[in-house]
């Protein structure tokens, strides 16, 4: 028998099922997604941590003096006290809060309010620290941003824009001014290149003033 012959004779491979391609690729698809899970659920932990470090850190930074804070939670639209035994509960809950923050002589240095606003790329969400008293905004920390590297990231990294935020007028409304013609101490100066970056900011603030003004003034009177 020739070799032609022979090799004739052998059997071609059976293809491989539809029903073993779907129960191959079921099972894949079975253990990538535990992988997946597992990996939120191992990683969630330690992103929130991070978080909360973070925040923490901002909190005595946008207030300066400041040696100890305490959280206020908003409750049937009063600002209420989050006892020590309620903070991890009230962090979960993702209920509203802002910061009152003392010094070691127990006197208030103002509230760290966190606030959003739509930037160049994405949202802008900062911190800034509100000095009731002077009424004046007296310290801003970006928490999140996708501004454009080199242009709108300079929110966070300009020593001259940051420098707006020491002892900036809350009345009468907060303005942003082009760099160099600030006259008054409630206009912001923007930085070059980034003018819808730095309004932002102006405006995270003002919304942020809007709606915790009111509430921190209501809470000051219960508290005198």
């Amino acid at each position: 028998m020739t070799e032609v012959a022979e090799k004739r004779k052998v059997p071609a491979e059976e293809e491989p099922s539809s029903f073993r391609l779907i129960i191959t690729l079921g099972v894949i698809g079975f253990f990538s997604g535990v992988i997946l899970v597992s990996s939120f659920l191992y990683t969630r932990p330690i992103i929130e941590q991070h978080r909360a470090e973070a925040l923490r850190a901002a909190i005595y930074e946008v207030l300066p003096g400041t040696s100890r804070f305490e959280t206020l939670e908003l409750r049937d639209g009063q600002l209420v006290k989050v006892e020590a035994t309620e903070e991890t509960q009230a962090a979960n809950e993702a209920a509203p809060q802002i910061y009152a923050g003392y010094n070691d002589s127990n006197e208030l240095t103002g509230f760290a309010i966190s606030s959003e606003e739509a930037g160049y790329q994405d949202l802008i969400v900062g911190i800034f620290g509100y000095d009731p008293q002077k009424e004046q905004v007296v310290g801003f920390k970006v928490l999140e941003s996708k501004e454009t590297p080199g242009l709108g990231d300079k929110i966070m990294k300009d020593e001259d824009f940051q420098a707006n935020f020491h002892s900036l007028a809350v009345d009468p409304q907060i303005v942003v001014v082009p760099n160099g013609e600030k006259t008054q101490d409630n206009q912001v100066e923007a930085i070059t290149g980034a003018t819808i970056s730095s309004k932002a900011v102006a405006g995270l603030v003002e919304k942020g003033l809007a709606e915790w003004r009111p509430l921190i003034e209501e809470y000051l009177k219960t508290k005198s």
